[in-house]
Order: structure tokens, then C-alpha cells, then sequence
């Protein structure tokens, strides 16, 4: 008798590959689920998160990048407040509320106007230029004149006058100001006190005189200083114009506290800082000078 020989059957395919398959299906939803979500999202948003991620220290004072919503659960609900307008998006496109109060342009006139009129003598030293987002003012060292006196971070008579026209003009906007001190290259030999010391010290002495001129200080939102790292004349980093005050305005964004907007009679207490206050600065040898 002829037998049959049995094939054996094939064996099941594997389900792996249906696996692989599933999960990349789903992160291609998930991928242009987000890049939907993003198109949603009005520019302005966008701007403000990447200014957060951008800018954000740790040493500034706290809730000023990102604040709880009023009313709502802690956690649940934030917004990113940093130098660009806060807007109300009503999800409709032209729905958003302008920021009000003057325009950088009106702030850059009415500074020059009260420039002409008042600092008339120094006005070579106080440039006024726009940045993303708001207007600054810097004061600047030149030949034979300087904000400072040599090596420390006691203001001189020319620059106390400025700072008190400039504080005159933006106390009352009720706007975020940060202060920012800049020196040359040009440094002592010793390393005890450096030109981070001197620039953060002379940005504090600035802060200390705008405040006694009227400044609110809940409306300082930074007080930094960057040494010779950001040179007004980068071709020639020992130019006296490199050592000079930065004072930024932020045109677009209130600052908050009781006095907002308010000139204050009495200071509320010390502004934030990125470096914490120096001691005074030690008598240093003349070989080197500290500009």
C-alpha cells in the first residue's frame, strides 16, 4: 500500500510587526494632533513661551515669569508673563486687546525733548535707541567725563542729573525696568574685585538714586551686571562709551504691586538683583586702573 506523507502545516505568522505598526500609527496622530495644536496658537503666545524658556533665572524674584491665574485652582491654570504684551486671545482671529498706555516711539520723543531741554551739556553721553519690546536708555563714559568715579561705584554729579530726568519720565508708566551695568576691558591685576564686582555695584548704585528720585522699586524687574562681556563698541573693547548704565524699559508690560503706576513716597524694600548686594570695595593698587 503507497502511503501519503503528511506535509506539516505552516506554522502561524507572528503578530509582532502588527505591534510596530499600532505604535507608529499612533505617534503619527500624536504628531500632527501637536502640530495642529500649534497652528491654534496665536504668535504672540508662542513668542512669550520661548521668551520663558529663553530668560527664565532662578534668581529673579519669584511669580515674575510665571503667575497663577486669579480664581483658579493652584497648578491647574498659568501664564507666562515675561517682556512682550500680555494680550486676551478670544480665539477669534483680530480678538486680541492691544497693550495700552503710550508707544515706545511716544516714550523715545518725550525722552529726547526732555534731553534737549535739560541735559543739553551731557547729551552726548545718554544714547536712546528701541529694542524688541521696549525703549532703553544707556549712559555712557567718554573722554574726560564719566558717569563714575574712577575704580568705585559712587556716581558723579552729571550722572545723579540724569538719572533723575530719566526717572522723572517713566515713574509714572508704571513699566518694568531692568538696570544693567557694562564696563571696559581694561581691569586690575588683583582678583578680589573684578569688573563683574564694579558693574554689578555701580547697576545697584544706579537703582538706589532712581528709587530716591521716585522710582517704584516693585516695577525693578532686574538689577545684573555683565563686566566688559557686551561691549557697546565690540571693534575696540577699551572705548570709554563701553562703560555706561543700561536702563531698559519695557513698554508693553506693567509691573505689579500696590504702587504700580504710583510714585511711591518711601521705597518698599530692596528690588531684586541678580548678584546679591557687594561689600564696599576694597582700596586696590593705581598700577591697573578699573574703568
Amino acid at each position: 500500500m503507497a502511503k501519503k506523507k503528511k506535509c506539516p502545516e505552516p506554522a502561524a505568522h507572528g503578530g509582532s510587526w502588527k505591534v510596530a505598526y499600532a505604535d507608529f500609527v499612533t505617534a503619527m496622530m500624536a504628531f500632527f494632533l501637536l502640530m495642529w495644536l500649534l497652528a491654534m496658537v496665536p504668535a504672540q503666545k508662542k513668542a512669550q513661551l520661548a521668551g520663558y524658556f529663553r530668560d527664565f533665572s532662578i534668581f529673579e524674584k519669584g511669580g515674575s515669569w510665571m503667575e497663577r491665574t486669579e480664581g483658579q485652582t493652584p497648578g491647574v491654570t498659568m501664564r507666562i508673563v515675561d517682556e512682550e504684551p500680555k494680550t486676551t486671545y478670544s480665539g477669534l482671529p483680530g480678538q486680541e486687546e492691544k497693550p495700552s498706555g503710550p508707544s515706545e516711539q511716544d516714550i523715545k520723543e518725550k525722552l529726547k525733548k526732555e534731553i534737549e531741554a535739560k541735559l543739553a551739556d551731557v547729551k552726548d553721553q545718554i544714547l536712546v535707541d528701541s529694542f524688541e519690546g521696549g525703549v532703553r536708555i544707556q549712559l555712557v563714559d567718554k573722554q574726560g567725563s564719566s558717569m563714575f568715579a574712577v575704580g568705585s561705584a559712587q556716581l558723579t554729579p552729571d550722572a545723579k542729573k540724569i538719572l533723575q530726568v530719566v526717572t522723572e519720565n517713566v515713574r509714572n508708566l508704571g513699566n518694568r525696568v531692568a538696570i544693567e551695568g557694562h564696563t571696559d576691558a581694561l581691569s586690575y591685576s588683583s582678583s578680589r574685585y573684578t569688573n563683574w564686582e564694579l558693574s554689578t555695584d555701580r547697576a545697584s548704585a544706579a537703582r538706589k538714586e532712581m528709587e530716591s528720585d521716585g522710582l517704584n522699586p516693585d516695577c525693578i524687574m532686574r538689577v545684573a551686571g555683565y563686566a566688559a562681556t557686551e561691549p557697546l563698541v565690540k571693534d575696540n573693547p577699551y572705548d570709554p562709551k563701553n562703560r555706561r548704565i543700561s536702563i531698559l524699559l519695557f513698554s508693553r508690560t506693567k509691573c505689579t504691586g500696590p504702587q504700580a503706576g504710583q510714585t511711591p513716597s518711601k521705597p518698599a524694600g530692596p528690588a531684586p538683583s541678580i548678584m546679591p548686594p557687594n561689600p564696599p570695595a576694597p582700596v586696590l593698587p593705581q598700577t591697573a586702573p578699573l574703568r
